[in-house]
């Protein structure tokens, strides 16, 4: 897919959130999906997200993998496993139009739970129930097959198990690495990883690693209420975007 000069701008600055997100302000990952999917097909911006995630994932692993807690991430990957597998299924009958309703629930849906769970008194690890990590794993798995979107699931489950800022990074990061190489053969079974998608990769790669080192410097720098503030009003706007 061929971009104009103003698609180009608006896809480098997704990549450079894709990096931000990974390293520092994970409330950003909505807005880049919605970024994204407003320059081309939903279905299409899957597939073109997906390499540049796994770049700012590494560069996260590498940044923080000293602070993650595997008995987390070890948790929740079968089940998000499953909700891959399911989520492949689904993709694979949905067309673009179910595809970007899809993506819009998703994103406005991701967008309300992070606030409710802003609401809400923090509730300690031994205290949530046996289904907790099952679900968020399902359901994160489905969401990041569909949409690349689950960081937002993921920043709830993290913060509903209280850890701290970089024991929530580092953990974040090994489990995003790692399910994201697991669900690249699905996309590239689906067609929406191509060797198209992976020459635009290789041109956003160097946004996405710039991100990273904008995002490890704003880390522990920001208002992040504020910043998040910002971030989920874009983020719905662009949700509804995808409606009409």
């Amino acid at each position: 897919m061929n971009f104009h000069a103003w698609e180009w701008f608006v896809a480098v600055l997704g990549a450079i959130l894709v990096g931000i997100a990974k390293t520092g302000i994970t409330g950003l990952s909505l807005l880049f999906v919605a970024l994204f999917a407003s320059i081309m097909p939903a279905r299409s911006s899957t597939g073109l997200v997906l390499p540049l995630l796994i770049v700012g994932d590494w560069v996260a692993f590498a940044s923080y993998r000293r602070h993650a807690q595997w008995r987390h991430v070890w948790r929740m990957l079968p089940w998000a496993a499953l909700g891959v597998v399911v989520g492949a299924v689904a993709m694979g009958r949905m067309d673009e139009h179910a595809t970007r309703l899809a993506m819009g629930a998703i994103v406005i849906g991701l967008a309300a739970l992070h606030l409710i769970r802003r609401a809400r008194p923090p509730v300690a690890e031994q205290d949530h129930p046996a289904w907790f990590a099952p679900l968020f794993g399902i359901m994160a798995g489905f969401t990041t097959i569909v949409s690349n979107a689950a960081g937002p699931l993921m920043v709830i489950y993290l913060l509903a198990m209280r850890l701290p800022k970089m024991e929530y990074m580092g953990t974040g990061a090994a489990f995003f690495l790692i399910l994201n190489l697991f669900k690249l053969p699905f996309m590239i079974g689906l067609g929406l990883v191509t060797r198209e998608s992976l020459i635009q990769n290789l041109l956003l790669a160097p946004a996405v690693i710039a991100g990273t080192i904008v995002g490890r410097w704003l880390l522990g720098r920001i208002n992040q209420r504020l910043f998040e503030n910002i971030a989920i009003v874009l983020t719905i706007a662009a949700g509804v975007r995808m409606f009409i």
